[in-house]
């Protein structure tokens, strides 16, 4: 075997990925010398286990290296550079992953084991972290159906096999449903009021895809422009385009993505509904809901109904208000009645543009992204007193635009590393923002690795000779990831499974993405991100100012949005019956008449698309973006109380946050650590403050 895959790049047992040499072709052969592997080790860990950490996770961890070299890097890859190729091989080998899986986490010598440990003296030994990963390792076998017997065991075992093909097939059909679209604009009569960015990106975006032969070239001035569903072109054409035709064209096309003919979710959310409901039972519990909340820091359904309904109460007259304010400008200008669903992203930018008297266009200049990265590097450094360097290394990337960064403590050693992946590739690149770990920190047995983080945004790409100009929203979303970033790459836990995100109740794992978000309306943070592209001017006072008053700019409708997605995600997984008469898009349609102002069209197959709860990691666990936001503008808010200008006890503060919460990772409760650093349990108020509205 060795000989045969000697020159496969996903077969090593240490470093980074080599993303230059890795191809389609390697990843069935490599998996299934893993599994091979797996199973050889796991067999021989079964035939002589001890209740003794080394005897359990000393020799696991052997399985898991291999796993995070072999296997990681294709889901990864399956992300940033999909095609036909990668996604056959996945899939070919999907299965049979599953199956070693379940049959790691089904081991009965492994389960008695880890219950041995815990009953034993040896136990209070373990450092507190040790403990914290034996109970998560005794519960995860235990809602992995270890307790299970005969049919109802092999039935379980079945029921992951399709949850997982179902979730990747899922996501495959929102990545082709939203390539597959395209509007292209002609009439540059269409196209005025747009930003000159907008108009750079579709002409480009043209001249990338149109077939040459007999098509002129486009230009940003006169065109032709495609437009598409990814965001940084379709979400900049329904604030700007003045045609209202066709607003609604790509409007609904992007309610009804994937839900149509051979790319349609609807009867695999079907499926997996009810397979995760079975699934829930098997186990015992009520619900899939109350199944997921065994993980999670939440109590229970109810108590995040409780939070929920306070937001609700406390942002639905604002959104009315928004509703109310951006109809009467439409109808100032001639709009007829009331309003359509793609004319409010429209208008709402108008009224923006009214009160705060500045564009998204205005703003791109002062955005660079490298300027952008220089402050964010330098505002990290300032809180937690790390450095962060691009490397000269010759390190492998998946894509030419991808960059590699090391990250140092204030010693000069490197302590983590990271790749940025900042571009929108609709061609091969799903869409959103994310954190995924490419290499977890390790320092046990012997073995030393640095954690390694993915960041992938979909941001503006630079357009001819000029660098990539954000958005203030995109400059936004890069906090957000990186603030995930710092949670994995600043973690001292030296055991992996306790290690940056493992191990945090899901609930918390946005507490320093979100947190990381306030740091762009502090006025040294802002400005020290920003220069002219051109100039090197710094970002005018009154721009700042006009941002920071609109920070809570339709915060009641942005907030009701959240609380909605949250709510039908905990009604589809708690309460709502697969085999009744009810569809999925009834039950979002009866929660949107408590946290909707307008009613969504009856083609909305939003659902349809939605890949956090069905393809994602947060399946009944939706809630957890406002959850932790509770937490991050609690947290931040402790650094407003000592006074955002007061340097040294900002930085002291920062200091702190980064040892209470990021350094601690997975190893304790995320309640005992947010006490840590805070002194007491988190208030709802500093959130309703920072979004200008009142419980």
């Amino acid at each position: 075997m060795s000989d045969q895959l000697s020159d496969n790049p996903l077969w090593q047992t240490s470093g980074l990925p080599r993303f230059d040499l890795i191809d389609p072709s390697h990843v069935v052969p490599s998996a299934q010398a893993l599994l091979e592997y797996a199973e050889q080790k796991l067999t021989e860990i079964e035939a002589n286990l001890e209740p003794t950490w080394e005897s359990i996770f000393g020799r696991l961890e052997e399985i898991d290296i291999r796993y995070e070299q072999t296997w990681n890097p294709v889901g990864h890859l399956l992300s940033v550079k999909n095609s036909d190729e990668l996604r056959l091989a996945h899939e070919e080998m999907l299965a049979p992953m599953v199956t070693f899986s379940l049959r790691m986490s089904q081991s009965e010598p492994i389960y008695n084991a880890l219950k041995g440990l815990r009953e034993s003296d040896a136990f209070e030994g373990l450092a507190s972290a040790q403990q914290r990963i034996v109970d998560k390792a005794i519960l995860n076998v235990e809602l992995s159906g270890i307790g299970l017997e005969g049919e109802k065991l092999e039935r379980f075992n079945q029921i992951a096999q399709e949850l997982s093909k179902l979730a990747t097939d899922f996501s495959n059909n929102v990545l082709d449903a939203t390539k597959a679209f395209e509007l292209i604009v002609t009439d540059p009569a269409d196209m005025e009021g747009c930003p000159n960015s907008l108009k750079q990106l579709s002409s480009q975006a043209f001249n990338n895809s149109a077939d040459q032969d007999g098509v002129k070239e486009s230009t940003p001035e006169d065109g032709p422009w495609k437009i598409t569903l990814d965001i940084p072109s379709y979400l900049p054409f329904m604030e700007h385009c003045r045609n209202s035709e066709l607003r609604e064209q790509v409007y609904r096309a992007f309610v009804s993505r994937a839900s149509s003919d051979n790319l349609d979710n609807a009867p695999l959310i079907s499926q997996i509904l009810k397979l995760r409901q079975e699934k829930a039972s098997l186990l015992g519990y009520g619900s899939f809901a109350e199944l997921s909340l065994a993980t999670k820091m939440a109590p229970s359904v109810e108590k995040i109904e409780e939070m929920e309904k306070q937001l609700l109460a406390a942002s639905k007259s604002s959104a009315e208000q928004d509703l109310s304010e951006i109809t009467a400008l439409a109808q100032e200008n001639g709009h007829a009645g009331g309003l359509h669903h793609w004319d409010v992203a429209f208008w709402a930018e108008r009224l923006r543009e009214q009160k705060f008297e500045y564009t998204d266009d205005e703003l791109r200049p002062y955005f660079p992204m490298p300027r952008v990265l220089d402050g964010l590097y330098e505002v990290i450094h300032r809180l937690f007193d790390v450095t962060i360097k691009e490397t000269d290394d010759e390190v492998p990337v998946w894509n030419k635009d991808v960059r590699f960064y090391k990250v140092f403590n204030n010693a000069g050693e490197q302590i983590a590393g990271f790749y940025l992946d900042p571009y929108s590739r609709p061609e091969d690149k799903r869409g959103g923002a994310w954190m995924n770990t490419c290499l977890d920190r390790r320092m046990s047995n012997g073995y030393s690795q640095l954690p390694i983080a993915y960041l992938v945004c979909n941001g503006t790409p630079p357009v001819g000779d000029k660098p990539s100009l954000m958005t203030f929203s995109e400059v936004v979303t890069l906090f957000h990831e990186f603030g995930h970033g710092l949670h994995h790459m600043l973690t001292t836990i030296d055991f992996a499974d306790a290690a940056g995100i493992n191990g945090v109740e899901w609930d918390a794992v946005e507490l320093p993405s979100q947190f990381m978000e306030n740091w762009c309306y502090h006025r040294p943070t802002l400005l020290g991100m920003t220069a002219h592209y051109e100039t090197g001017e710094l970002l005018p006072e009154d721009l700042f100012e006009k941002i920071c008053k609109a920070r809570t700019y339709r915060a009641g409708s942005q907030m009701l949005r959240q609380i909605q997605f949250g709510l039908v995600d905990l009604e589809l997984h708690h309460r709502f019956d697969p085999e009744s008469d009810e569809t999925i898009f009834d039950v979002e349609k009866r929660i949107s008449q408590q946290t909707a102002v307008m009613e969504p069209l009856s083609e909305n197959r939003f659902l349809c698309a939605f890949s956090h709860i069905f393809a994602g990691g947060y399946s009944a666990g939706y809630y957890s973006y406002k959850w932790a936001e509770v937490l991050s503008a609690d947290a931040f808010s402790a650094f407003e109380d000592i006074g955002l200008d007061n340097d040294d006890a900002v930085m002291q503060t920062g200091r702190k946050f980064r040892d209470e919460v990021l350094a601690v990772g997975g190893s304790r409760d995320p309640m005992v650590s947010f006490k840590s650093f805070r002194g007491r349990e988190p208030s709802i108020e500093p959130l309703l403050r920072h979004n200008d509205l009142k419980g």
